[in-house]
């Protein structure tokens, strides 16, 4: 069995304070060590560069992005996504100043079918900055999330490597 095919996104918008969340992780997830078959990509906004991306065919792909959830700012989350339930090959809308990463993952799915496992390392954001105006930085909580987000990626990515290796056979050696 070959080790899996492993893709890290962030998402989001580095104008709009909290929503570059998944920009600035996988910049810090870039800056480190990763396995040959893991790539990190920032997708920021741009959703057929995503769309793309998963017609390569991961066998795991990681979304880092922005989540509401109504939790603190700077909670994180794992969330698995169920690509089953994504709906039918009806042609979702894109825009170009945002990314919907559903509309995004119905539109991959329309083209290739099926994908692979999906998972979403989001983060509770406190704000996207003053309306009309937007913001450069992230809120101190969700800048204080990034480092245990890059920590939580590596550790998925390192479980999903140790579930997909080959089977390790040795000979024990006994006493004669």
């Amino acid at each position: 069995m070959s080790m899996p095919n492993i893709l890290v996104a962030g998402i989001g918008n580095i104008f709009l304070g909290d929503d570059g969340f998944g920009v600035e992780v996988v910049r810090k997830l870039s800056e480190r060590p990763l396995p040959d078959e893991g790539r990190v990509v920032d997708i920021g906004i741009r959703s057929f560069d995503l769309a793309y991306a998963l017609l390569d065919g991961p066998d795991l792909t990681i979304l880092v992005d922005a989540t509401q959830r109504g939790n603190p700012p700077g909670t994180l989350y794992t969330i698995e996504v169920n690509t089953k339930d994504l709906g039918s090959r009806q042609t979702p809308t894109v825009e170009g100043h945002r990314l919907d990463p559903i509309q995004v993952l119905k539109m991959a799915k329309g083209m290739a079918g099926e994908l692979g496992r999906i998972l979403l390392v989001g983060c509770e954001p406190e704000t996207f900055g003053p309306e009309d105006e937007g913001q450069m930085e992230l809120s101190p909580p969700v800048a204080a999330a990034v480092g245990r987000a890059v920590e939580l990626i590596e550790a998925l990515i390192a479980k999903t490597r140790c579930d997909r290796a080959p089977a390790n056979s040795f000979t024990a050696r006994t006493k004669s």
